[in-house]
């Protein structure tokens, strides 16, 4: 019995993690052919954006700082901390902003968008929709796909600019870099490209936390208990798609030379 009960949880996990594709391709289509309900995408946009805001800001400001403290030391050693800056803005623009961004928003409001479309569920509201002639993935799933790939980019260069300023205050005041030299490193270092990039990474990302988080709230079953084990299973999953798609993406853009 104990043998089966994981391979019976990884063919359900299979399972709904097809209809997260099939609800992807729905997404797609509706949001081509489909009016978007924009009170629903405002509020939605809402829960993603400014709620979301403070704990982003304050994540990527110690990020920034846990960096420049770790690197710093090591490059004066090796006489090269005029390009602290240069570093940073690289390594925020290209991975850390984006990624873990994307990983507060997951555990955030991810595994909120399971829990709430999962609790209307199983209470059966969603039938109730149905009855009423609306499309749940019009008015529920199609306003979260669409807050979150637009608010996602924004947080993510808000977080950028938040962990310059971190690395940017450490490294002045602990290390006695001029904060001339390290923006001046930033500028050298950064292109419009990795902006770019990161903007790019957000929206994919974005759209994989509400596709996921959506999909396992409409899959869940089971009462109560089912809603929490899609919350769990919701945001564990979207942190899976996270780390590969920013794998395959990376190396689309970096090791093809995108935007070269």
């Amino acid at each position: 019995m104990s043998a089966a009960f994981p391979t019976s949880s990884l063919i359900k996990w299979g399972q709904r993690l097809m209809a997260a594709i099939l609800l992807g391709g729905q997404v797609i289509v509706h949001l081509v052919t489909r009016p978007l309900h924009r009170r629903n995408t405002i509020e939605q946009m809402a829960a993603v954006g400014p709620e979301s805001l403070l704990i982003t800001l304050v994540t990527a400001s110690f990020v920034g700082m846990v960096f420049t403290i770790q690197v710093t030391r090591e490059f004066i050693n090796f006489g090269a901390s005029t390009a602290v800056g240069g570093v940073l803005a690289l390594t925020l623009a290209r991975e850390l902003a984006p990624v873990l961004t994307a990983v507060i928003i997951a555990g955030r409001v991810g595994s909120a968008f399971a829990a709430e479309i999962g609790t209307m569920q199983v209470t059966e509201q969603i039938d109730a929709l149905q009855l009423l002639k609306t499309d749940p993935v019009d008015y529920l799933v199609l306003p979260r796909v669409v807050a979150c790939a637009l608010m996602l980019p924004l947080l993510t260069l808000l977080s950028f600019v938040t962990g310059m300023t971190g690395g940017l205050l450490i490294s002045s005041t602990m290390f006695d870099i001029s904060q001339t030299v390290f923006l001046d490193s930033a500028r050298l270092f950064l292109e419009v490209r990795d902006l770019v990039t990161a903007m790019i990474k957000s929206l994919v990302f974005g759209s994989l936390i509400a596709i996921i988080g959506s999909s396992w709230g409409l899959t869940t079953t089971g009462g109560a208990k089912g809603v929490g084990q899609s919350t769990t299973t919701a945001v564990v999953t979207a942190l899976l798609a996270i780390f590969i798609s920013n794998f395959f993406l990376s190396w689309l853009m970096f090791q093809s030379g995108f935007g070269a």
